[in-house]
């Protein structure tokens, strides 16, 4: 499916003209297709389904590319579980009907208190990612008397994504330990009897659309569970991580499925592994679009034109974060002739660009754009800079959509800034 199409000139999300949802919501606003997000995640099953060795996999999808307790619930009911990093994420994913056995728990800097929710909660496994993390958690669960399941998450020195700032499994990067440590972490768990160490994981970057480095990391890993297995400890599980890519502009390369599928096909031959899979951006990111508006056109002298819309670097960062480019479409185009222009929102940096040199139809203030490929790390990564409010949220189903996050009210700044007692008058409360 699309969830995305045009219909007589005009883009929707499935049945609902976007139109609609800007009349009625107001933009900017992110619109989700719940029918997108089912289409990607049935791809990924489809890709894997072939492969004998590939037995029953876990999908955990990754809740920081969209923490939405709608679409998470959208995903649940699709048989996926979550992929975590906070507290916060494990109770969202749980909000969204997520059972605390198909949740994973990974991150670099899980406090005590985290590791005491996740252990109490009973989520699947906790991915530990350090010495100091394993003794910190070996001490959580024997205060808990609880015994949990964890991973070692492994850096292969292999490092790969579309961004310096999205690579995490480099030597340099800060996630997961190297081989030979994680030897050692592996046998310590094991004799700790406080956890039980039931296999490993990895996750060396995001945006991957050349599977060469997602081969090179997994046969490092396979080669570690034969290791660990000839010195006598048991590996039942394999977590494989995430990390692929989609494509956001016309004319980049479609997310290798199969390809991706061959390559897990082959690291897990004969292992006899429980498979932990990790996507998030393959699963969310063209499954949304941020709805704008045009407030004005600014023209230079030199020619420049700057189409400023109300949507900007704090609703969608990816941009100024690493540089992201993210196709802008105009919703409904009257067909009369064509414009260069740079896509700026109304924040003030100079980052705030969200497209630069972009031929579009010739647009004008209250006209719609929207902003495509943004159902990943869109809303979860956005912020209130300039004292701007966080976007609504919407999902569409069918013939059906509703607001999934509403728009603050603009007073919710300031109720919950008390003004410090002692500044009396000089402040108003």
């Amino acid at each position: 499916m699309t969830p995305f199409p045009r219909r007589d000139g005009a883009l929707h999300a499935e049945s609902i003209a976007l139109s609609t949802i800007a009349r009625e919501v107001g933009p900017p606003v992110y619109v989700y297709s719940a029918g997108g997000f089912r289409a990607q995640a049935r791809r990924l099953r489809e890709a894997l389904a072939p492969h004998p060795d590939i037995v029953d996999p876990l999908i955990a999808f990754a809740v920081k590319a969209n923490g939405n307790r709608s679409v998470l619930s959208v995903l649940a009911a699709e048989g996926l579980g979550a992929d975590t990093v906070s507290e916060g994420e494990i109770r969202r994913a749980l909000a969204g009907g997520v059972p605390p056995d198909r949740i994973v728990f990974s991150g670099v800097g899980k406090t005590d208190a985290e590791l005491a929710f996740a252990v109490a909660t009973g989520v699947r496994q906790i991915n530990v990612e350090s010495a100091p993390e394993l003794e910190r958690l070996i001490s959580v669960a024997r205060e808990q008397s609880r015994v949990p399941d964890i991973a070692i998450r492994v850096n292969p020195a292999i490092g790969a994504g579309g961004h310096a700032k999205i690579t995490t499994g480099g030597a340099g990067d800060k996630f997961g330990v190297p081989v030979a440590e994680a030897l050692e972490l592996y046998a310590r768990a094991a004799a700790s009897g406080a956890v039980r160490p039931a296999g490993l994981a990895c996750h060396i970057g995001s945006q991957i659309t050349d599977v060469a480095p997602l081969r090179s990391a997994f046969a490092v890993m396979r080669g570690l569970v034969e290791t660990l297995r000839g010195e006598g400890l048991a590996i039942e599980r394999l977590d494989l991580g995430g990390g692929l890519g989609v494509p956001y502009r016309p004319g980049d390369p479609d997310t290798p499925f199969d390809a991706y599928a061959e390559v897990v096909a082959e690291t897990v031959r004969d292992l006899d592994v429980q498979l932990v899979l990790e996507p998030g951006r393959v699963i969310a990111a063209e499954a949304g679009v941020l709805l704008s508006r045009v407030i004005q056109v600014t023209e230079r002298p030199d020619g420049r034109r700057f189409l400023v819309l109300d949507a900007a670097m704090n609703d969608l960062s990816r941009p100024a974060l690493y540089d992201a480019e993210h196709e802008v479409v105009a919703v409904a185009p009257d067909g009369e002739g064509e414009v260069i222009y740079d896509v700026v929102g109304p924040v003030c940096e100079t980052g705030d660009t969200l497209a630069r040199g972009r031929l579009l139809p010739a647009l004008r203030a209250g006209d719609l754009v929207a902003i495509l490929t943004a159902g990943a790390y869109g809303a979860t990564m956005a912020s209130e800079y300039n004292a701007r409010p966080l976007v609504p949220e919407v999902l569409v189903d069918g013939d059906d959509w509703a607001v999934i996050r509403r728009r603050p009210d603009p007073d919710a700044f300031l109720e919950r800034e008390p003004v410090a007692e002692w500044l009396g008058s000089t402040a108003k409360s």
